[in-house]
């Protein structure tokens, strides 16, 4: 329905993105190079989100909650029974009986989100408003739709859950500033996601983290002999990642530890570069035949360099090198815990192990980010992780896996 007051906002933001040049909209990746005045920047942020307040308020939150899972409760077979003839009884309410669902926390990046670049307006508004359309989140029924985690979980257990990722979300010093163009889109780094968990009453029971590939750009501020000889350079950028990942990890464990139930954490490694680099490549020479084909992919070497030819090997190793770290961080904190803990740390290589080497998993406006195929690719490369976790949390999917084939089935709604 046409809403006159949408329509004055986006008007405004608008007019406001045409003033702003596109390279500041096209992509989140890297630290956000200073505006002369900070004013300045405080101000166009908050006036965009001034701006939006209406579609921040109106539109659906990034959470989803199983449908029927009032009905699915009320079945003496589901482990809730006990809590659904409490609320029926009156003595606990409805949002109690949703509160003592599984609650699934996601944490992430562009890569967890329906997002690619595109004109600014586009892009602008993707980042900001797109959600429940992703690899974890997807709620849309249609077969032909991303099968997400969520709704793989569905098949066995009514759930909430919820999604904090944001496009162009670093691994940062938890005091860093966001700067404005992760403002305009709301974007939060590790931190800042850790931080929004954290202030919930209800902490979850898993939560999922696969952020990180905007750390990845080792070209950025290098001279050209560095370039040639980037290995201290890209040592000292996986030591201050695992820094900058270990302390928003541990704030986590810290609440978990006090929490009355089990809490499951899944660390994912990065995406497997050295097999997206390959469908990158032959996105590359079909869009120099026919410009009109992948027609953002300029954008992405230009918002992120090390994606250019000449840096590629050393951003696969970097990737590399930042799973190994974010490996052995897990192995150190999982020191932490007793066999009688009620917290479990995992660190899981699912997603590098997806092969992007085909065009259809990458995006077809920026051979930058997953196509819908990409994030069902995702979406099977993550579920199937989660076993140890899920068994740890006591939610079994025994009852949507046929003993001969193991093959899980999708639930229609």
């Amino acid at each position: 329905m046409f809403s006159p007051t949408r329509f004055v906002f986006l008007a405004g933001v608008f007019v406001f993105l045409t003033a702003v040049p596109a390279q500041c909209t096209e992509e989140f990746a890297n630290p956000p190079r200073p505006f002369p005045v900070v004013m300045g920047e405080e101000i166009a942020a908050n006036l965009v989100d001034l701006l939006f307040l209406f579609d921040r308020v109106a539109s659906d939150p990034p959470t989803a909650t199983t449908p029927d899972y009032l009905e699915r409760v009320s079945q003496p077979s589901s482990p809730f029974y006990n809590d659904y003839l409490e609320y029926r009884q009156g003595r606990i309410s409805r949002a109690e009986l949703v509160r003592r669902l599984p609650h699934v926390a996601m944490i992430g990046d562009s890569l967890t989100q329906h997002f690619y670049i595109s004109s600014p307006i586009s892009l602008f508004w993707r980042a900001r408003t797109q959600r429940r359309k992703n690899w974890f989140l997807d709620t849309d029924p249609d077969p032909a739709s991303i099968w997400s985690v969520y709704e793989r979980m569905e098949t066995f257990t009514p759930l909430v859950a919820t999604e904090y990722n944001g496009a162009g979300a670093l691994v940062a010093p938890a005091r860093a500033s966001e700067g404005i163009r992760r403002r305009i889109v709301r974007t939060r780094n590790l931190s800042g996601q850790a931080r929004q968990i954290l202030r919930k009453k209800r902490f979850p029971d898993l939560i999922l983290i696969w952020i990180g590939h905007n750390n990845l750009d080792w070209v950025e501020g290098l001279s050209p002999t560095e370039r040639a000889h980037p290995e201290k350079r890209m040592q000292e950028i996986a030591t201050q990642f695992r820094q900058n990942y270990t302390e928003p990890l541990q704030w986590l464990i810290d609440r978990a530890k006090t929490e009355n139930h089990r809490v499951a954490i899944v660390v994912f490694g990065l995406a497997n570069l050295e097999t997206f680099f390959k469908a990158r490549r032959k996105a590359e020479a079909l869009h120099a035949k026919n410009p009109a084909l992948y027609p953002y992919f300029e954008s992405g070497n230009r918002s992120f360099e090390s994606l250019k030819s000449p840096y590629q090997n050393n951003m696969v190793r970097l990737g590399l090198m930042l799973n190994g770290e974010m490996r052995a961080m897990v192995s150190n904190l999982d020191r932490q815990f007793t066999h009688s803990s009620n917290v479990r740390v995992q660190y899981s290589d699912a997603l590098a192990k997806v092969n992007f080497s085909r065009l259809e998993l990458i995006n077809p406006a920026d051979a930058w980010h997953p196509s819908i195929e990409g994030q069902k690719a995702l979406a099977a490369a993550a579920f199937s992780a989660l076993s140890p976790s899920l068994k740890f949390l006591g939610i079994g999917a025994k009852q949507t896996i046929s003993p001969a084939s193991g093959i899980v089935t999708r639930r229609t709604r």
